[in-house]
């Protein structure tokens, strides 16, 4: 690179850095504030809440990394185009493609770390996520349970104790249970024990009613107990859903050969293969963003141009790209003949804005053309009359001033 490419380098990977940064913190901050329940309503601690929530990042980068991109690509563009540098290099005879070279430089490395991202980090971080997640539901009975406190491990389930004692009883138990619609059990106790029992664990309750309800225009059933113990995995969250890995959550070798056993691969194929193909197409979006930049942005204007409708015609064309793509995504789920289009998307703004910068650079070019061929002839021109005059005036002088 030249020194001004290398100047063009630093400039727009310090602020893709910054900006990679803000958004990838406003991210985490919703991403916290959604699982906030983690810490609220099951009894998790705060460390946990960041570890579920840094881990759920990577699934976003490969659509904030473009965008970044994006942004940093403009603004290096408009401080150089403020600052006069694009105008003295394009008065110096260099072309868009002289800022191009370092953003295309930081574009590819860009896409290598979505593709990184994609084909390992986002496998690995879904992975321990899921590992997480099965552990804080296990841990409902330990951990979700305060005292004074309603807690709901899922939806339908609310647990609530008056008190915890010193040895472990819990005091002023209720259990209300209205995950299946067509039972919703109640359970009060004054006193309750946790019995750890392999494979199982167990709720004794001591001295309480259940209140049984299974139609709702029927009076419910009240059963008064000394003693009754319940199986507590019938408050646990089922997993077995879940248990099979979804397709983000796989290394590329498990999405090109699942196992014949996997219900997700077997129910639904064809997110196997939108996500197989989505994870060779995002790459690209980083590329064709930069470009986007530079056709939009590139050119040297003068300081008095204000290029506020470019940059917001390149933002809205940029975010139907990565919308369209998204969109083709759900296609591809659909149908395995739109798979290519996936790549010819991105593609095909590329070669938009590839056109769109060429033309500006012969614009460009043209208008000096006329120049290179006019001034010769004009010159020629006026060399032509200074001989004729020049003979004229000779001719006079042979004879004396007479015509």
């Amino acid at each position: 690179m030249t020194i001004f490419e290398r100047y063009v380098f630093r400039q727009a990977g310090s602020a893709l850095l910054i900006i990679l940064l803000s958004l990838s913190s406003i991210v985490w901050v919703a991403l916290a504030l959604r699982q906030l329940n983690v810490v609220t309503s099951q009894g998790q601690d705060v460390w946990m809440l960041i570890k579920m929530t840094t881990l759920a990042l990577p699934n976003l980068m490969a659509i904030i990394a473009p965008f970044s991109l994006l942004i940093a690509s403009i603004h290096t563009l408009n401080r150089l185009n403020g600052d006069s540098e694009l105008i003295v290099l394009t008065a110096s005879g260099a072309t868009v493609w002289r800022a191009a070279k370092p953003l295309l430089t930081l574009a590819l490395l860009v896409a290598l770390g979505v593709a990184f991202v994609n084909h390992l980090a986002m496998p690995w971080s879904l992975k321990l996520l899921r590992q997480y997640i099965v552990q804080v539901r296990a841990n409902i009975l330990t951990q979700v349970i305060q005292p004074g406190a309603f807690s709901s491990p899922e939806q339908g389930l609310t647990f609530h104790i008056r008190e915890r004692a010193p040895s472990g009883e819990l005091l002023g138990l209720i259990v209300h249970d209205t995950r299946n619609k067509e039972l919703n059990q109640s359970y009060l106790a004054e006193r309750g024990l946790i019995v750890e029992h392999d494979p199982s664990n167990f709720l004794v309750m001591s001295k309480g009613h259940i209140v049984r309800r299974t139609d709702k225009d029927e009076p419910a059933q009240i059963i008064a107990f000394e003693k009754y113990a319940v199986d507590l995995d019938q408050f646990e969250k089922k997993l077995s859903e879940d248990e099979d890995l979804k397709p983000r959550e796989r290394y590329l070798s498990e999405l090109l050969y699942p196992e014949p056993t996997s219900n997700s691969y077997r129910s639904a194929p064809g997110k196997f293969r939108a996500e197989l193909h989505e994870r060779f197409s995002s790459p690209l979006y980083p590329i064709a963003f930069a470009l986007i930049a530079l056709a939009a942005v590139g050119q040297a204007h003068s300081t008095r141009q204000n290029r506020v409708q470019q940059v917001a015609i390149a933002f809205v064309l940029a975010a139907a790209l990565r919308l369209g793509g998204l969109a083709l995504n759900n296609i591809v789920v659909l149908n395995a003949a739109a798979a290519p289009l996936l790549y010819a998307l991105p593609l095909v703004a590329m070669l938009g804005a590839l056109t769109l910068m060429e033309r500006a650079r012969r614009r460009l070019t043209t208008s000096r053309f006329p120049g290179l061929i006019f001034d010769p002839i004009v010159d020629g021109f006026a060399r032509l009359a200074d001989l004729v005059r020049r003979w004229r005036v000779g001719r006079r002088a042979a004879t004396g001033g007479r015509r």
